[in-house]
Order: C-alpha cells, then structure tokens, then sequence
C-alpha cells in the first residue's frame, strides 16, 4: 500500500500541488517543498507548479470579479464581513494589496475578487500577482524543504526516506492547526471590532 502511494505521489504529485496552489495552497506548496527534499519531484519543478498555481488561481478570481460581477458567486464574496475592508485596502494602496493578500489566511478567493472589482488595472495586477506569487513559492516551498532538512538530521535519512508519507502527514497537520488558530483569532478581532463599531453607532443615534 505504501509503495503504491509512493508511485502515485512520484506520477501524480505535481499536478496535485498545483491543484492545491489554486485556492489554498499554504500546506500543500510546503508539501511540495518537502518532497523535493526527498528527490521525489525537481525542486525546480515544484517551484513551477506552485508559482503556476498560486499564479493562476488568483487571475482567475481576478477575471471573475472584473467580468462576471454581477454573477451569485461574486455578489455572495461582496457581501462577506471581511469585503468592505479590503476593498478599501484595494482602492487606497493597490500596490500592497496585491502583493500582500495571499499571505492573509481566508483571503486568497476573496482577495482575488476584491482587486477584480477594484479598477485596478488588470496589467498592473498581473506583474504585481507574479511578483507576489514568485515570492510565496518561494517562501513555502523552502519551508517544506527545511522541514525535510530538519526531519532529515532528527530521524535519520534512511527512516525519513522510508517514513516520507508519515512526514509529510505532520507537516500538513502543522501547518492547518497553525492556520486555523491564526484564522480564529482573527474572525474574532474582526467581530469584537465590528461589536464596538455597532455599539459606538447604537450610542450616537438620538
């Protein structure tokens, strides 16, 4: 069974770290990190599919927003408790908006579709969308592969290499629990601060 999901993951596994960089693709760029470490993909191959991923995903959620606006899917993004503010990032510093959204847990569809309603221009989004996504292959793919590296100088490189699948089990286990903490807290910020907003309105009405 573990050698079959070995040669499922040596013949397959590319195009699934590139499916997982569509959308979300923090644990899944790590893991495709991670496996380059061990030689089961290029390094430079990773690097590629992550990138195209993170590349892609977001001009598509781009596109969505800029031309199919009114659509049911964009106007359920548009009414989301987070839209409001990002859009407002968008429209005051486009820039930093663009280069730094996917680095914001839960932003990545919402993010995408914000800069398409914005008038930004769609030129100016996808260098700026490149930059950002060359950054973010590279910064997660090299943590994968340190977590390789480090995991590698703890067990040992002949357990690592036999016990890869348990390895990567845990970093894709790390990873999530981090980002659900850090998703959490946040959704809890955003509600105490939007609490206080309400209260501060309630207050000033006569």
């Amino acid at each position: 069974m573990t050698e079959t999901l070995h040669r499922f993951i040596e013949h397959y596994g590319l195009l699934a770290v590139f499916l997982g960089c569509l959308v979300e693709g923090e644990t899944v760029a790590m893991l495709g990190g991670f496996f380059a470490h061990q030689h089961v993909f290029a390094t430079w191959q990773t690097l590629l599919a992550v990138f195209a991923g993170a590349f892609l995903g977001d001009s598509a959620f781009f596109v969505l927003g800029r031309s199919f606006a009114q659509a049911g899917f964009v106007q359920s993004v548009s009414r989301k408790p987070g839209f409001d503010p990002a859009y407002q990032l968008v429209t005051d510093h486009p820039n930093i908006y663009v280069l730094s959204n996917r680095y914001i847990y839960g932003m990545r569809i919402l993010g995408g579709i914000v800069a398409g309603l914005s008038g930004i221009a769609a030129a100016r989004f996808l260098v700026l969308n490149a930059i950002s996504a060359a950054v973010w292959a590279t910064v997660f793919c090299s943590l994968g592969y340190l977590f390789g590296l480090g995991a590698e100088q703890i067990v040992g490189r002949a357990l690592l290499h036999h016990e890869r699948l348990l390895v990567a089990f845990a970093i894709g286990v790390i990873v999530m629990t981090i980002a659900v903490a850090v998703g959490r807290t946040l959704l809890h910020r955003e509600k105490a601060r939007e609490s206080r907003t309400a209260g501060a309105n309630q207050i000033d009405v006569p």
